[in-house]
């Protein structure tokens, strides 16, 4: 049975804003995970970890892996804490 996991991606830490990060994204986890004893690659033979597959929401990616009899696991992303502060209070300490 096939096993992926769902999961809201995070934004890399070069970027500031959240534009290209509404999207939610299934992924396959890897069964046969070796290592390439010659370059020391990590390999699998199986051609499901290269499949990620996006959608608008939550549930519309839950819909897809219940149709295709899809174990899933749903990853929560984690609420960003914004910290509101002026840049007076750098000097107020």
């Amino acid at each position: 049975m096939k096993k992926a996991k769902i999961y809201k991606p995070s934004k890399t830490a070069t970027q500031s804003g959240l534009a290209k990060y509404d999207k939610w994204i299934l992924e396959f986890y890897t069964k046969d995970k070796n290592v390439n004893p010659l370059m020391g690659w990590e390999s699998s033979s199986d051609t499901m970890s290269e499949v990620k597959l996006e959608f608008d929401d939550k549930g519309n990616a839950i819909e897809y892996a219940k149709k295709n009899k899809i174990n899933y696991e749903i990853i929560e992303p984690n609420k960003r804490k914004i910290i509101k502060k002026s840049y007076s209070d750098n000097f107020i300490k």
